[in-house]
Formats: structure tokens, C-alpha cells, sequence
């Protein structure tokens, strides 16, 4: 696949401020085509309001939290909270956003379409964890009110290629989490509430990979260095959250999120999608960010392969010893 900017010969050339204006008309198609996809749903239509009753505070009849009375499963629990955790910072994600996209025109319209439906998330994911008892509430609000006190600053805010490369692979990590959160809760009301958010975060990833490939079409020697500095230094955007190094090592032994998801179910699809390793025209930038690329992804199967045998040996000791 040959790409060639039809616009602008040199890369230097391309400033964020001429890259947003030139992908203007791409994310006003988007955006349309999204309106059309994306279904409205409500939060409080997944909440199991039934299982819900006081807890202890200004209720004479409040009942303190304790771990049995939750359906969801260690690896569930720990999985939502970081997943709330995450979803939790939407005012500073706005804001990183809105400050890099602009509120006016398309771009403003997407980015409050956006954040209007990430809010759902937060709402439906708390509601559910608070009415189901899966989680201590005290210690939830506490994270919550460490996590949002630090703040949150993008890797990537530096460039708008860099931001729009990693919120396409960002959403769908994010949905993929979701999702595998879902399968390992042991609870159907909250895979189904986790699939519902699945959904969203998939349209949003589709939005982001096809103003990403209009970015190739346009600049594609920035857009593959932009591309293979995301993907080489990718972090998910709860990293931050308290704790999450510990969260993150069980949720990847819970097969929740791991190395081995992530080079398979969100760098490749993404990567295959837009025929990245298969880009030729490139100048030599572009190219030696593409034979990076290439080098990095060889290298993370290789370390995937290491992590599924300690994995697949864990798993047969676990075996072993129930079976004693």
C-alpha cells in the first residue's frame, strides 16, 4: 500500500493546527456516521436496584459491607474498581481533549458527544457496584478522591497525531478490559452491564482508527512516528491509580488484561486494520519508525510467549493442587 501526502510534501510542514483543519471534513463524516450507530441507553436499566439496601451512616438500618454478600469474584472486584478508578477521571480526559481538538466545529462537537457518553459508564459502573455490594464503599470513595485529587496528564499531549494514534488503541484496551471483566465477574448482571460498555468503547475506537487513517493518507511519515512512539510506550490511563501496579499483575493472571491480550486483541487488530507494517512511499523517518515498529511488535510476542507459559505453568499447579 503506497500513501502519499496529496496536500503537503514536507512533514515539517504539518503543524497540529493544519493537521486539525485538514482532518475537519473526516471527523464531521465520523461523527455522522457514529450519530447513526450509537444506540442511547440508560445507566439505571443495568442496576440491580432489588439487591440494593443501606448502608451504615445517617440510616438507622444500615448494614455495614462484607465481602460474601457480593456475587462478582476477587479478580471481578479488583478488575471493576480499576475500571471505575480509570473511567472516574473524565474531567481532566475532557479536558486534554478539548484543549487539543478545540470546542468549535466538529472536533468541539465530537469531544462533548464523547465525554456525554463516557459519563454513562462511571454513573451505570458505581450504581452497580454500590447496589450489588461488590465492593467496600468507603474504600471505593477513598481511591476516588486519591485518584481525582492527582489529576491526570496525557503521555501524549504534546501532539495531536500522538493523542489521536493512542486514543485509537487506548478505546479499544479499554473495551477489551471491560469486556473480560464481564466474563470474569461470575456475575451475568454485570457481564451484561460490562458488555453494554464494551459496545461504546468499541464505536469510539472505530472513530479514532478511521481519523487515523485519514492521518496516513495526509502525513503518513508523522503519522508512523507517531504511531510507533504510542505503541512503544504505551500505558493505560489508570496508571495512576492507587495501587494499580499490584491490580494490574492480578488482573493479568486473571487473564482480565496481559501482555498477551494486549498484543493480540488491541495492538494487531488496530495495526492489521490499517495495513501499518505494509505502508510503502515512506520517507526515512517514516520508515525507520515503521521498521521500529515492526522490531517492538516481534519483540512483545516474544515476551507474551514467555508470560503464557509461566501463566499455563501456574495454572497447572493450581490444578494439582486441588486435585490433591
Amino acid at each position: 500500500m503506497t500513501i502519499t501526502s496529496p496536500h503537503l510534501g514536507s512533514s515539517s510542514a504539518w503543524t497540529d493546527a493544519r493537521l486539525l483543519y485538514a482532518l475537519e471534513e473526516v471527523v464531521e463524516k465520523e461523527l455522522n456516521r457514529h450519530l447513526k450507530v450509537a444506540k442511547d441507553w440508560m445507566p439505571h436499566e443495568y442496576v440491580p436496584w432489588s439487591d440494593a439496601r443501606n448502608f451504615p451512616g445517617l440510616f438507622e438500618d444500615g448494614e455495614a459491607w462484607a465481602k460474601e454478600q457480593s456475587k462478582v469474584t476477587e479478580i471481578g472486584r479488583i478488575a471493576l474498581v480499576v475500571n471505575l478508578l480509570t473511567e472516574d477521571n473524565l474531567p481532566s480526559y475532557h479536558h486534554e481533549i478539548a484543549s487539543l481538538f478545540g470546542r468549535d466545529g466538529a472536533w468541539g462537537t465530537w469531544v462533548h458527544r464523547w465525554t456525554a457518553e463516557e459519563g454513562r459508564h462511571g454513573i451505570v459502573m458505581r450504581d452497580y457496584l454500590l447496589a450489588s455490594r461488590a465492593v467496600d464503599p468507603d474504600k471505593l470513595e477513598a481511591f476516588r478522591m486519591s485518584h481525582m485529587s492527582e489529576g491526570f496528564e496525557s503521555d501524549n499531549r504534546h501532539s495531536m497525531l500522538h493523542s489521536v494514534a493512542y486514543v485509537a488503541f487506548q478505546e479499544l484496551a479499554t473495551r477489551i478490559s471491560h469486556r473480560n471483566t464481564g466474563h470474569q465477574s461470575g456475575d451475568p448482571v454485570c457481564d451484561r452491564m460490562l458488555s453494554r460498555i464494551a459496545t461504546d468503547e468499541n464505536l469510539h475506537m472505530v472513530f479514532y482508527r478511521n481519523l487515523l487513517k485519514a492521518a496516513f493518507e495526509l502525513a503518513p511519515d508523522l503519522t508512523m512516528q507517531a504511531v510507533r512512539d504510542v505503541v512503544v510506550n504505551f500505558r493505560m490511563p489508570g496508571h495512576g491509580i492507587p495501587g494499580f501496579e499490584r491490580a494490574a499483575a492480578q488482573m493479568a493472571i486473571g487473564e482480565v488484561y496481559n501482555m498477551r491480550i494486549h498484543h493480540d486483541d488491541v495492538l494487531q487488530p488496530v495495526l492489521r486494520h490499517l495495513k501499518v507494517l505494509e505502508i510503502d512511499g515512506l520517507g526515512p523517518e517514516g520508515l525507520q519508525a515503521q521498521e521500529e515498529l515492526g522490531l517492538f511488535m516481534g519483540g512483545l510476542n516474544a515476551e507474551a510467549l514467555k508470560f503464557d507459559a509461566k501463566l499455563a505453568a501456574r495454572k497447572a499447579r493450581m490444578a494439582a493442587r486441588a486435585g490433591a
